[in-house]
């Protein structure tokens, strides 16, 4: 089909096609009118994503993801939200509204699940674009009761979203309480533990008992050392002491004065011998004094080597006491390093349980604020107010809806006629209907008009 014949049937059928446009205009106007008027109103609240939690004061980072916005959307799409909405409103108890849910649904199901359904029919949520703003638009038949509706789910929203951050924390409360008393019970039984050790073993301060007893190892020692010393120095003497060549011998001035008396009686001695002979008496009384102080030396000489013998037997006593003080000093050393690494085990025990018990008490302590606080991040931004003109019907946009359809209903209807009842309106449609060539037209008759001629 040409340009030609579609405006050839057009022009032909130009009465129906205005007749269907005219009809269908018309429903269109006639049913608008006849609509009920509804009313669309909205509020809108926005989302805080960069405020910190008001606990731990750090940004939470899920609220920058992108999904965040879609899940608020579909939060107050939810039936929570809308369940909310009925007990705020508080719609079950309105008698009128009882008997249309016995109505439509027989008394089956519950109320507030009926009434959640209805209200969600005529809400529209709109996130709006680049921004954390939601548009929470509500459409009723009253304008008042549109607006109620709209603040009573932006309403519902923040206290539903609020309620969805401090459940957690509750639960959260309530475990961490009881991990706050589990870690205290431990910290109490580790610090008992200690107390009775220490009032076991008679413990006041480890650390200085300790070194008080170290000291005593060392100065025991010490004098071990020395009196080792001293026996060695007794037993050379000791196995030396039939020489006359020891120090305290030769140092001796009693036995160096004798020695002294001893020379100069031999120095008389010989003299007198020599003089008088060995037989005077004077020379008789030499050698008697002589004997004397030769016994007299040898007296002084035993002295010294007893004293020796005595000096080395009490070093060995003195050696042995002190090796056993030494041993005995040693062991209460050990025992006390013994009792001080147990006392740090159980003082890490109590440090342990220590830290353990401030973490748990510390989280303890965050979640049982979180689980009380009353703010959140989202917040009214313009309540909903009373429209004053209706959003729908829409008259101007339903006319030219209709316009643009009963145009096309006009055209497709003529073309429906056309095809039933084809008839020759061109020269063309001679020509394809009896495939022939056409050798001439005769142009449409017109009435002749008075004063003119007919042209040849």
């Amino acid at each position: 089909m040409t340009l030609q014949q579609f405006l050839l049937i057009l022009r032909a059928r130009y009465k129906i096609a205005l007749l269907a446009l005219l009809v269908t205009v018309a429903t269109a106007v006639v049913v608008s009118l006849l609509l009920p008027k509804q009313y669309t109103t909205g509020a809108a609240v926005v989302i805080d994503v960069k405020a910190p939690d008001m606990v731990s004061g750090m940004i939470l980072q899920g609220m920058m993801a992108p999904g965040y916005m879609a899940t608020q959307v579909d939060i107050i799409n939810s039936d929570r939200v809308a369940k909310t909405v009925v007990k705020m409103l508080k719609m079950e108890q309105s008698a009128a509204i009882q008997q249309q849910w016995q109505d439509d649904t027989k008394g089956e199901g519950q109320l507030a699940d009926w009434l959640a359904n209805l209200l969600q029919k005529n809400l529209d949520v709109k996130p709006a674009r680049e921004s954390t703003v939601i548009n929470i638009n509500y459409t009723a038949v009253d304008p008042d009761f549109a607006t109620a509706v709209a603040n009573a789910f932006a309403q519902a929203y923040i206290d539903v979203n609020l309620d969805l951050q401090v459940a957690p924390a509750r639960q959260y409360a309530t475990f961490f309480e009881e991990q706050t008393k589990e870690a205290r019970a431990k910290l109490e039984k580790a610090q008992q533990a200690l107390s009775d050790y220490q009032q076991t073993h008679g413990i006041t301060s480890a650390d200085e008992r300790l070194d008080f007893e170290t000291a005593k190892l060392n100065e025991t020692s010490s004098q071990l050392t020395g009196i080792q010393g001293q026996t060695t120095d007794s037993q050379s003497k000791r196995l030396n002491a039939q020489s006359d060549t020891l120090a305290e011998v030769m140092q001796s001035p009693m036995i160096n004065g004798l020695k002294a008396d001893i020379a100069r009686m031999e120095s008389r001695l010989t003299e007198s011998s020599v003089n008088l002979g060995k037989n005077h008496p004077q020379a008789q009384r030499y050698a008697a004094e002589l004997s004397s102080l030769k016994a007299q030396l040898a007296s002084e000489t035993e002295k010294i080597r007893r004293s020796i013998e005595t000096s080395y037997q009490i070093s060995i006593a003195r050696e042995q006491q002190l090796k056993g003080a030494l041993e005995n000093q040693k062991k209460r050393v050990l025992k006390l390093n013994k009792q001080r690494d147990e006392l740090n085990v159980l003082r890490r025990d109590i440090e342990s349980a220590q830290r353990a018990f401030e973490l748990v008490s510390q989280r303890a302590s965050q979640t049982n604020i979180a689980s009380q606080t009353n703010q959140t991040n989202v917040s009214v931004l313009n309540p909903a107010v009373r429209p004053t003109l209706p959003s729908k019907p829409r008259v101007f946009l339903n006319t030219l809806v209709a316009i643009f359809l009963g145009t096309l209903l006009g055209i497709g209807l003529a073309l429906l006629l056309e095809l039933k009842e084809r008839k020759v309106r061109s020269a063309q449609d001679l020509r394809d209907a009896l495939d022939l060539p056409v050798l001439g037209s005769i142009g449409r008759a017109t009435h002749l008009l008075p004063g003119k001629k007919v042209a040849a």
